[in-house]
């Protein structure tokens, strides 16, 4: 019965892979004192994420037990079939999204809905396409995650952050270990990405 009931049990997901732009260690430490200057403003419980783990992510390819390796090979395919210019990325407003009581992200996001970050995800998954990855964009709303609280804060103006990424990394994240692994990273020095969405 016992070996019954463990077949039934959830798989604990311990790993996750996804695709990402991280800021350089200045604009990171800028992020960090606005996400401390925010935290006091708003009164909010929640610690701020270390600096090493601010970052945009541009496509989650899923949550699993064990790194499943076809993916991971694949996900590098698809990076070296992305050739593009440098990413000008510019975050103006913050505020939570919805998520568990306790566990809501509060974020810093662009004002503007079309970005070169979303042009550049829009790239991002066409390579994904073409190495079999299938469609894993969605809705795209390109953000820095700067803590976790239980309060719900209307997005307002912040001090503007910008900075240019000259990479995109793939990534595996160790769950409930809060450690990041760099499986692999990419030069942005190909076609500019333009915010008119041209090239």
């Amino acid at each position: 019965m016992s070996d019954q009931l463990s077949l039934l049990a959830p798989v604990r997901k311990t790993d996750r892979l996804f695709f990402a732009l991280f800021p350089d260690a200045g604009t990171a430490g800028h992020i960090g004192g606005l996400a401390e200057e925010l935290r006091a403003r708003h009164g909010l419980a929640g610690r701020p994420l270390g600096m090493e783990r601010f970052h945009i992510t541009l496509t989650h390819l899923g949550d699993f037990e064990g790194l499943p390796r076809d993916l991971v090979a694949k996900a590098r395919g698809a990076g070296d079939r992305v050739a593009a210019a440098p990413v000008s990325v510019h975050f103006d407003r913050a505020g939570s999204f919805s998520g568990r009581p306790g566990n809501r992200p509060f974020v810093l996001r662009s004002s503007e809905a079309e970005t070169p970050v979303t042009q550049f995800q829009r790239m991002l998954g066409q390579a994904m396409m073409a190495t079999g990855l299938g469609d894993k964009a969605g809705d795209y709303l390109p953000h820095v995650t700067l803590l976790y609280d239980d309060a719900l804060i209307d997005e307002h103006p912040v001090a503007p952050i910008s900075w240019t990424a000259t990479e995109f990394v793939l990534v595996h994240s160790l769950l409930g270990r809060t450690k990041h692994v760099i499986l692999d990273r990419w030069a942005l020095n190909g076609a500019i990405v333009r915010s008119d969405g041209g090239v």
